[in-house]
């Protein structure tokens, strides 16, 4: 049998487990359907582009895994093709345990979330730092945006899946808060105007 994307996960040990708990059927049943992606549709550029968050998950030659968080501004991440995911890279605290995992070993993950919908997209594939050129991290950097970026992070996408909104907790940023505030605070200020109003004409 020819190998199919999602196969980067779904190593014969997954498989395995998947046969011994009643999974793998159904699983199959998706891969025979075409199963996972490994380009850039325009859902996902959507998604991407509202991301103002994720993690990135790296792992040393021997093994040992690292998650590191990564925020900006909403689209921070940018696609740059298909199949070409990067983002600006800013100084933090130095320790530099992504960018030394890459240097030995560049199979790379992406986690992002969607709390407020309940939504979370996984993206397999391989990652370099890129630290000499100015023009691809002009391209990322965005001109209003406190920190200075240190380097550009360049992915590369093998496959990609969406997770089913199931144990995730809702949450909201400050900006999605206020966006759904918004009326009520119009309604609280109109029905204040109204009684000071009838107040005063009391």
């Amino acid at each position: 049998m020819s190998q199919v994307i999602s196969d980067i996960a779904f190593t014969p040990s997954v498989k395995a487990v998947q046969t011994r708990k009643g999974s793998r059927a159904g699983y199959a049943r998706m891969e025979e359907k075409g199963g996972w992606q490994n380009t850039v549709t325009e859902d996902l550029a959507a998604y991407i582009a509202a991301r103002d968050s994720f993690y990135l998950a790296t792992a040393s030659a021997d093994g040992q895994p690292y998650v590191q968080h990564r925020g900006g501004k909403p689209g921070f991440l940018k696609v740059l093709d298909e199949t070409t995911l990067a983002f600006a890279d800013f100084k933090g605290n130095r320790q530099y345990i992504s960018q030394g995992n890459l240097a030995e070993n560049d199979r790379a993950y992406l986690f992002l979330m969607d709390y407020a919908n309940r939504r979370r997209i996984k993206i397999w594939g391989r990652a370099r730092v890129v630290e000499d050129d100015p023009e691809l991290l002009a391209r990322l950097a965005d001109a209003d945006y406190q920190g200075k970026p240190e380097q550009a992070v360049v992915f590369t996408i093998e496959a990609w899946d969406v997770n089913c909104p199931q144990h995730i907790t809702p949450r909201y940023t400050e900006l999605q808060i206020a966006h759904l505030v918004a009326p009520l605070q119009a309604r609280i200020k109109e029905l204040e105007t109204q009684l000071a109003a009838a107040s005063g004409q009391a």
